[in-house]
């Protein structure tokens, strides 16, 4: 008897009704697939998973919990935005056709970018050595390109960023100062105060100066209510002037990360309100969508507010 497996042209004979019948098996069941995906009714949108209908807005199904028309994550698999350049459960940008620093498009092969020059690996921050994938460090805001370094040179000449600079140290001097917390710390104080004044008068003495002018001490402190005032007073200047350089959506989230790194002041702690899901960043950079627009908020330092930090 003749073994049909030494016969190949037998086997792939055999085998053909089988391959034609899987084939058109698959190509019957590829375009439910996608009509499922889209399927709408008039009360919401179908799940592709389970078929529950959900509402016309949501992004996960009310059921099986599977994202409704979302794409998913490259590295971890989280279910993200289409239109979105960064992950923010693994933390990493994810598109490879678009350049992180600056918002070029790209073939996806490119070892730098062609319009600005960066690398598509990163760039490690020469101050603290985070590897970042935007135009500022993540993790302490160094510049960390040419057009950064530019863009932060503009706006540090501009008038408002100036007070709102000037506002922000102030705050830190402030938050430096110890105020009184009782009638103790006042008896306290005033006593050293005259202390320091008659040990400069005996050591001027022995100098030869017969009536010294003792210099008044630069160091004041100040009651706990003129404290909060002064703080609150500077507070308010400061969101006033954030709220008028609010970042308006652009077309580039490059665009964004980059005015609003550009624009954050130093020495206030602060967060990036995003308007995609009104949520706090550390910084744009820990966004899935900054091009929706966003603005820095002032964090106090007992703030309940939680911090979707990207670092």
């Amino acid at each position: 008897m003749n073994d049909i497996t030494q016969n190949p042209e037998r086997t792939n004979r055999a085998s053909q009704p089988l391959q034609r019948e899987e084939l058109t098996r698959v190509r019957t069941e590829e375009p439910l697939t996608q009509q499922a995906m889209h399927m709408k009714s008039a009360s919401g949108i179908v799940c592709p998973h389970c078929g529950t209908v959900n509402e016309p807005e949501a992004l996960f199904c009310s059921s099986c919990g599977n994202a409704i028309g979302m794409s998913t994550c490259p590295n971890c698999g989280a279910a993200v935005e289409p239109d979105a350049d960064f992950c923010e459960s693994c933390r990493h940008y994810i598109r490879t056709d678009i350049c992180s620093f600056c918002g070029a498009h790209l073939t996806g092969h490119e070892a730098f970018c062609p319009e600005c020059g960066s690398p598509r690996g990163g760039i490690v921050c020469p101050v603290c050595h985070t590897l970042n994938d935007f135009s500022f460090c993540k993790q302490c805001g160094t510049p960390l390109t040419d057009e950064a370094h530019q863009l932060m040179t503009k706006i540090r000449e501009l008038p408002e960023y100036k007070e709102m600079q000037r506002l922000a140290n102030e705050i830190q001097q402030l938050e430096m100062t110890i105020p009184y917390n009782s009638e103790r710390d006042v008896l306290r104080d005033q006593k050293n105060i005259k202390l320091r004044e008659r040990v400069l008068k005996l050591l001027a003495e022995d100098r030869g100066i017969a009536n010294p002018v003792i210099p008044e001490s630069q160091h004041k402190r100040m009651s706990r209510e003129e404290y909060d005032a002064k703080k609150q007073e500077r507070l308010d200047k400061l969101a006033a002037i954030l709220d008028k350089m609010v970042q308006e959506p652009q077309p580039k989230p490059a665009q964004v990360r980059n005015y609003a790194m550009a624009c954050k002041p130093q020495g206030v702690r602060l967060a990036w309100e995003c308007n995609f899901k009104h949520a706090l960043h550390s910084s744009p950079c820990g966004c899935a969508k900054p091009q929706m627009g966003g603005k820095w908020v002032i964090l106090g330092k007992n703030t309940r507010k939680e911090i979707k930090d990207d670092i």
